[in-house]
């Protein structure tokens, strides 16, 4: 049975959560913006309109988020009070709290990712680390730790890129998440590099291996941000795709590598962007997404400078060896273990189906977005 003072606790945090939220001035917002989608030449412009029929709902999330909290605690205050009466047992008591207090922890979650690319979709790119066939296998299965939590969340998961590894794995595999809610907001927390700590399969004396994968995220743009690309500095190259798809697939220049040269603007230093695209056999619609991913990679720099968090996330930037990873994963141990949080589970079998919740929820709690809403 919870005390008087656990009650206390959820009704306090569910008052500041309206003050931090300013969740009257949202409902003065919501009702203002909600009028101009009921004006009549509202659809005459569909993109812009889209725009704001987005805008709308992101402020009822918020609304609706809130009004479940309260409604929460002040249904977990009324069994507190029948409970006196005898009119509810314990055990009701306790399942309302339980209730109350997920749906608090939600939206302070929510409350973290105040940044203005958290809302976006996101590209997610994973690359193996030195070790061959051990950190190609690593690889594949982070791949596919992502696809389960994108699942999880009700996101779409679409493969631009994939590089086969020389004879299991991969060696390095570029995903769009999109679809959901928040997508690079919860993944930007696996920016970096992740450890294996396993008895390889592939080995034949049994012995204990570390591998090492490289994660790097960006916000996916779409048509609403402008990002300007010279082009001067782009280039292209086209190449037959190899893999599934087919005999046709092997026969026609499908496949598309986009060169650009990108000028730091605060350093003067040159870079190579290198993007390849085998997503369809269609080599026109593999450009655009080349280009797609590019203005992604490019707004995600220009991101990092307006932070001033010029986190070097992309490739080459960080040698994937000891010393450098995010987490680690010990199978033997059964542990997970993030080193910037120190957040464990020895739930492994978990984590590689997707069960990741855990992991981001202490990141962006100890390291929250600052930007206002």
């Amino acid at each position: 049975m919870i005390t008087q003072d656990q009650l206390k606790d959820i009704l306090d945090r569910a008052d500041k959560l309206r003050h931090y939220l300013k969740i009257d001035e949202k409902q003065i917002e919501f009702e203002e913006e909600e009028l101009r989608t009921q004006a009549p030449d509202f659809w005459e412009d569909p993109k812009r309109a889209e725009e704001q029929m987005k805008k709308v709902k992101g402020i009822k999330k918020w609304l609706d988020g809130y009004n479940d909290v309260r409604l929460k605690a002040d249904e977990l205050q009324l069994a507190f009070d029948f409970y006196k009466d005898e009119m509810v047992t314990e055990e009701e008591v306790d399942r309302d709290y339980e209730q109350a207090v997920a749906a608090i922890e939600e939206l302070e979650l929510m409350n973290m990712l105040r940044q203005k690319e958290d809302p976006m979709d996101c590209v997610l790119k994973i690359n193996s680390g030195a070790g061959g066939t051990e950190s190609q296998d690593w690889a594949q299965m982070l791949m596919r730790m992502y696809m389960r939590w994108a699942e999880a969340h009700g996101h779409k998961v679409t493969i631009s890129d994939l590089q086969d590894g020389d004879e299991a794995g991969i060696k390095s595999v570029t995903m769009q998440i999109e679809g959901g809610e928040y997508a690079y907001g919860f993944l930007k927390s696996e920016n970096g590099v992740h450890r294996l700590v396993r008895v390889s399969p592939f080995n034949a004396q049994g012995k204990r291996m570390t591998s090492f994968a490289s994660v790097f995220v960006t916000p996916l743009v779409d048509d609403t941000i402008e990002v300007y690309v010279d082009p001067a500095k782009l280039s292209w190259d086209t190449f037959r795709s190899s893999g599934a798809g087919g005999q046709n697939v092997n026969k026609v220049e499908s496949g598309v590598r986009l060169r650009y040269w990108y000028t730091d603007p605060d350093t003067g230093e040159e870079e190579e962007i290198l993007i390849e695209n085998t997503e369809t056999r269609d080599q026109p619609k593999n450009k655009a997404k080349a280009l797609l991913l590019l203005k992604s990679q490019l707004y995600d720099r220009a991101m990092k400078k307006r932070l001033e968090a010029q986190a070097k996330i992309e490739a080459g930037k960080k040698k994937i060896e000891w010393g450098s990873q995010i987490r680690s994963y010990v199978f033997d141990d059964k542990r997970v273990k993030d080193h910037r949080t120190n957040y464990q589970t020895s739930d492994v079998e978990g984590v590689m189906n997707g069960k990741i919740d855990g992991f981001i929820k202490a990141y962006l709690m100890e390291f929250p977005s600052t930007d206002e809403m």
